[in-house]
């Protein structure tokens, strides 16, 4: 019931504003751009909405609570590459007239190869992000209503799907704006609120911070994935149905499901891969990721990935070529950092308050969960079930406002910059693409959100982020060196990830350079670009295409360009 509550009105407006965007497209570039009509303001909060996923909303707070306070860098990265974005891309981007991003990389360097190259790359990076929505949108409907976590999922993929092939890109707007605003005001105050309720305790931890070693209480876990455990001394546990099971020393396998009851003063089991919560490592403002043993190492890493990667994520750069030039861009990307920065406030209340009043949540593997679990926690009554609500309404916005955004940049890279086709084609794509990325969904609910995302920006980092950069702003960029710093570039970075994810078992440095390539491979890209390009000759025209990128327009050239 709370989750039918929570989920219903988000899902009825969406698809209502989807509704009403059918009057408003009748040709692609309605579709894919809303005919460049999006005003500042709106544009801004709809960058917002887009922008604030599943990772932000819930993944920040729940690796707060599993690695510490270094895992705030991860929104200092997110809005810091905004401001690189303001300073280096949006105008520029936007005056190119471009509808995508491999229509601008074709209309600089005249390439329908370099096209064809950078569609692939689109759908790498927006199917590595689509991912943690969906896997989130399951988890999050487990917790709250109890739901398989499969019904998350395909919720999630069926609403956004539908909306998007109704209403496009002018829908994706509205929702996106609408709903950032939801989530700014159902996490905020819910913050609050659970400061007022749990403050106390919080500061008396800060002062006093304990590692999560025994049960203070009776705990119960539920286990919505399946974990090894590792039992250091003998501990009797009660499942669900009040059956008492004797856990000796050694490892224990938790299937998916299952609910154990610890008893008071019992130690803490282990995870297998994963460390418990608390004690000096948690408060260090480092980043760690599985603890590698190279925080600082790792503290770069997840910097260069996010904000280098901003700049080259292809559902935030399709918004720019929403406004009408680009002064409305910059304005847009100005305002952009102001929204977020306030939004990001606020993870880290829920990430300490999790580390204090839910530190089980790292037996099960869930807490991403934490946000919408801290209310029922701070209150068993009808407040923490209404607050929990609203953070649910909140956390399903986050999924459908991202999940919009990258599945209207899939349809775009299939059915405008690979395969032509009408508005027909980009409906029937969209349809397609979320049915394909729900099946890998599925699987994907062991993988942390938060590790996904950082892989998504590490391959926009590495790959489009010199490609716009050197683009815009060197003139001596040839076709030549483009192709082979983005092929540079994104097989560096997706050898990486793959090595992590299929590859043995890696111990020291190997397996911090694999498991986050930024660091190494963005500036692989720029190096192959930059020699490849000084060895081969520039297009004659080369020069008037730049002029056009920092040319301000007047309302003739823009005309013309928005034809193109």
């Amino acid at each position: 019931m709370t989750a039918f509550l929570a989920v219903t009105p988000v899902v009825l407006l969406t698809l209502f504003i989807g509704l009403r965007g059918v009057a408003t497209m009748r040709t692609t570039s309605d579709f894919l751009v809303a005919s460049r009509g999006i005003s500042p303001l709106v544009n801004s909060a709809a960058v917002s909405g887009e922008y604030l996923s599943a990772a932000s909303f819930l993944g920040v707070a729940g690796m707060m609570v599993k690695d510490g306070v270094g895992a705030l860098w991860y929104p200092v990265g997110f809005t810091a590459g905004y401001v690189a974005m303001l300073v280096l891309v949006a105008a520029p981007l936007r005056r190119s007239g471009a509808l995508t991003v491999p229509d601008f990389a074709e209309a600089r360097l005249g390439s329908p190869a370099l096209r064809r190259l950078t569609a692939v790359v689109v759908l790498i990076i927006a199917v590595l992000y689509l991912i943690p929505q969906f896997r989130t949108a399951g988890l999050v409907l487990s917790v709250v209503g109890g739901t398989r976590y499969w019904v998350g999922v395909v919720i999630a993929g069926g609403v956004i799907s539908i909306a998007l092939a109704l209403g496009g890109m002018r829908a994706a707007t509205y929702v996106q704006a609408f709903q950032f605003c939801l989530k700014l005001v159902l996490f905020a105050v819910p913050a609050v609120w659970l400061l007022v309720g749990a403050g106390a305790q919080v500061r008396e931890e800060a002062v006093h911070p304990v590692e999560f070693t025994h049960f203070e209480e009776r705990t119960r876990v539920d286990f919505r994935t399946g974990v090894t455990l590792r039992i250091e001394e003998p501990v009797r546990v009660r499942a669900r149905d009040g059956r008492a099971e004797l856990l000796r020393p050694g490892e224990h396998r938790v299937e998916e499901g299952r609910s154990l009851a610890f008893p008071a003063g019992a130690a803490v089991p282990g995870v297998v891969g994963v460390l418990p919560p608390g004690g000096e490592r948690w408060q260090r403002p480092l980043l760690d990721v599985d603890d590698a043993g190279h925080p600082l190492f790792g503290t770069w890493a997840v910097l260069i990935a996010t904000v280098f990667g901003t700049m080259g994520l292809p559902h935030v750069l399709v918004r720019f070529h929403t406004n009408p030039d680009g002064r409305t861009a910059r304005r847009t990307a100005a305002l952009t950092v102001g929204l977020l920065s306030l939004f990001y406030l606020f993870p880290g209340v829920y990430g300490a308050l999790g580390k204090v009043l839910l530190p089980e949540l790292y037996l099960s593997g869930t807490t991403d969960t934490v946000v919408v679990e801290l209310p029922g926690r701070v209150d068993g009554g009808w407040v923490g079930s209404l607050f929990t609500v609203l953070l649910t309404s909140g956390a399903f916005a986050a999924f459908l406002a991202t999940s919009l955004g990258l599945l209207l940049v899939v349809s775009g890279a299939i059915s405008h910059d690979l395969v032509a086709g009408g508005l027909n084609r980009l409906r029937g794509t969209a349809l397609l693409a979320a049915a394909a990325v729900i099946l890998l969904s599925v699987p994907a609910v062991f993988l942390d959100a938060n590790i996904l995302v950082t892989w998504a920006f590490t391959v926009a980092a590495a790959t489009f982020c010199p490609l716009l950069v050197l683009g815009i702003w060197w003139p001596r960029l040839t076709v030549e060196g483009a192709v082979s710093g983005v092929l540079v570039g994104l097989v560096g970075s997706s050898a990486g990830i793959a090595v992590t994810l299929f590859g043995p078992p890696l111990d020291g440095w190997p397996a911090v350079l694999t498991a986050q390539p930024a660091p190494w491979s963005v500036p692989l890209a720029f190096g192959t670009m930059l020699l490849v390009s000084l060895r081969t000759r520039v297009p004659s025209w080369a020069s008037t295409e730049m002029l056009r990128l920092h040319l301000d327009e007047d309302p003739v050239s823009r005309r013309v360009t928005d034809r193109r």
